[in-house]
């Protein structure tokens, strides 16, 4: 089953980049390539149960299993060792990009306090867009009963675009809520 975001862009969101910015080549049109969701874990990597419970609520949101990234080397001044749990990342493509995107625009971001919008200067340069978030609260998914400790977690949208310019208005047609400046 496709995404109605996915339906979107291939009927309305293309035609407005081509008329836009005058593409030559269909190849040339931005997409979004992919979103990858991150978490530092912090004092859970002592303990297991946090690990888990951090695990439970990327799937749930995610919809997917996210990888346990691991410290390479061991940092005496954080108590780090080699080797012990440090983050979980989960890299998101195709439908369930566009489905979590969707529930991101419109169940997630409405729900956070005092919202007005994102900022525009979080792009890095090349059309990519960093998001940080810092409570997993605002999900639908997530139980507020269920949730020990609040944590953040950040979200990279990675695009195709070749300047902010080109990713702004990419995701400004997919809806995102953009402040005005």
């Amino acid at each position: 089953m496709t995404s109605a975001l996915k339906i979107i862009y291939k009927e309305k969101i293309q035609t407005n980049l081509q008329q836009k910015f005058l593409y030559k080549n269909v190849h040339e049109i931005p997409k979004i390539e992919k979103i990858v969701l991150n978490r530092g874990i912090g004092e859970a990597s002592q303990n297991s149960k946090g690990l888990d419970k951090s695990l439970k609520e990327f799937i749930l949101i995610s919809g997917q299993k996210p990888i346990i990234t691991k410290s390479k080397k061991a940092i005496a001044g954080f108590k780090i060792r080699e080797n012990i749990p440090v983050g979980i990342t989960v890299t998101l493509r195709k439908d369930k990009m566009y489905n979590f995107l969707n529930k991101l625009i419109h169940l997630a971001l409405p729900r956070i306090r005092d919202f007005r919008g994102l900022n525009r200067k979080h792009f890095d340069g090349y059309g990519n867009y960093n998001l940080g978030l810092k409570e997993q609260l605002i999900f639908p998914e997530i139980d507020y009963d269920s949730v020990d400790k609040i944590d953040g977690m950040n979200i990279a949208i990675v695009t195709t675009a070749k300047t902010d310019v080109e990713g702004l208005f990419l995701l400004q047609n997919f809806g995102m809520p953009f402040k005005n400046q």
